[in-house]
């Protein structure tokens, strides 16, 4: 009876109905396996052969840049072992980080983590929607303008109709995508490996500033996950292993970003990869490059369904009052909107990414405290308190918690100090060589947390 009540609740072609409230026993289901393939899926993009391209134009040799995308890799573990506390209260992730920073204290980092959701369902989008422009343009069909507007509504489509549905077709979809993507990225990756010239010295000697921008670029995308993977774990069965959890999620996203940015450091050392997708082509046999760009079209639509279905939970953390189906509307609209204006103003594109990547001031700091939090109370919450505003016990003082608070603006501070960006250089850049330390901001938030609440924070945790 129980199997059939959660197949009417969280049903494949379904719309669901839970959001942010906590999924009782009785409708949980599923096992950590259905992690390896959520996080296989919707990493198996072409971001990480852009990525791995980038370390070798930053001066990496191929060894030096592999060893960089296999440690990236390895961040998956802390992704996944941040859903954790998902299976122990049934909520979202930023629903769970009120216990760090408070009610009130968590709403900025809320707003900010929609603002990024949004910005990298929007690059995903455009990514798509030029290649598949380039299909279609290959295939005869439509060209120019309207090519252009037909392939952004299929894209749109895709990624919309999905994440819709909500949380088992996400899962069903990264599942099913992950075959066709992992087949034809194996076959991308028989083209491109034979020609690797591992032997080639590095373009230039990196120094500390190549390496320190090779692990940004590395690190940025999975910390952009870190506000999510209880999102995907709430539905699990408090059963399930935390062991195998870890293990499947961080399985999944390493085995697909490594690969592909392995990828993407081997045609880096054949051809110029300045415009990754160009140069990804030339490497391949003339019948295979269309579906070469239906690949980076199915990689831009199961990293967005992930990052757009988030994004509706997030708007009901933020206290929008509408159903988690209705509140994903707002960011497709959004997310319509930009991509529009990113295909249409030719500057957009590049700006928003400068964007991006600056936020990552914000979020490895908050990821480090957060993780903090999750260490510190070993995953037990109040999982009623969470949702109890000024009630709760996760009000503190205002809504603040001081500790996390305090914790995210030192490793905020640090992470400005040492970042090299576009929008920003800190004033400790250039003493340190070039190098860029933002996300060093997580350890440095994640510390001063642990030694301001290490003696305290138990009590705020109801007994296991």
């Amino acid at each position: 009876m129980g199997q059939q009540e959660t197949a009417d609740v969280d049903e494949v072609f379904r719309v669901e109905t839970h959001g942010i409230d906590p999924i009782p026993d009785a409708e949980r289901h599923g096992s950590a396996k259905d992690l390896f393939w959520l996080w296989f899926g919707s990493n198996l993009t072409f971001t990480y052969v852009i990525n791995g391209a980038l370390a070798v134009a930053f001066g990496l040799s191929f060894w030096q840049a592999t060893a960089v995308v296999v440690i990236g890799g390895l961040s998956f573990f802390a992704i996944s072992a941040a859903g954790l506390s998902g299976i122990r209260t049934g909520t979202a992730t930023l629903v769970i980080s009120r216990a760090a920073f408070g009610v009130r204290g968590n709403f900025p980092a809320g707003v900010l983590n929609w603002v990024v959701s949004i910005g990298y369902t929007i690059v995903n989008t455009v990514v798509g929607t030029l290649a598949l422009e380039v299909f279609f343009a290959e295939i005869g069909w439509q060209s120019g303008t309207a090519g252009r507007a037909v392939a952004l509504l299929v894209t749109l489509a895709l990624t919309f109709a999905v994440a819709m549905w909500g949380h088992a077709t996400v899962q069903f979809a990264e599942r099913w995508m992950a075959y066709v993507l992992a087949a034809g990225f194996g076959v991308l990756l028989l083209f491109v490996l034979p020609g690797t010239d591992t032997a080639a010295p590095a373009a230039a000697a990196p120094g500390l500033s190549g390496w320190s921008l090779a692990f940004v670029v590395m690190l940025a995308g999975p910390f952009s996950y870190l506000p999510m993977p209880a999102d995907y774990t709430r539905y699990l069965p408090r059963t399930t292993s935390l062991r195998s959890i870890t293990w499947m999620g961080a399985l999944g996203g390493f085995l697909s970003s490594v690969a592909l940015g392995v990828a993407g450091v081997a045609a880096a050392t054949q051809t110029d990869m300045t415009d990754a997708v160009a140069g990804a082509e030339s490497l391949l046999p003339g019948w295979f490059q269309p579906l070469f760009l239906a690949l980076v079209l199915g990689g831009s639509v199961t990293n967005s369904i992930i990052t757009l279905y988030s994004s509706s939970l997030n708007l009901q953390v933020l206290g929008i009052p509408w159903s988690r189906a209705r509140a994903i509307v707002i960011s497709a609209a959004v997310t319509a909107a930009g991509s529009l204006a990113a295909l249409f103003l030719t500057d957009f594109t590049t700006s928003l990414l400068s964007f991006l990547s600056l936020l990552i001031i914000v979020f490895a700091p908050w990821g480090g405290v957060f993780l903090a939090d999750m260490l510190l109370r070993r995953c037990h919450y109040d999982a009623d308190a969470l949702h109890d505003g000024s009630a709760g016990a996760y009000w503190y003082r205002s809504g603040y918690h001081s500790a996390g608070i305090t914790a995210l603006l030192t490793g905020m501070t640090f992470a400005a100090l040492t970042c090299d960006s576009e929008l920003w250089t800190g004033p400790l850049v250039a003493p340190l060589g070039g190098a860029d330390l933002t996300l060093l901001g997580s350890v440095v938030s994640g510390l001063t947390y642990w030694a301001l609440t290490r003696r305290r924070v138990a009590a705020y945790a109801p007994a296991a």
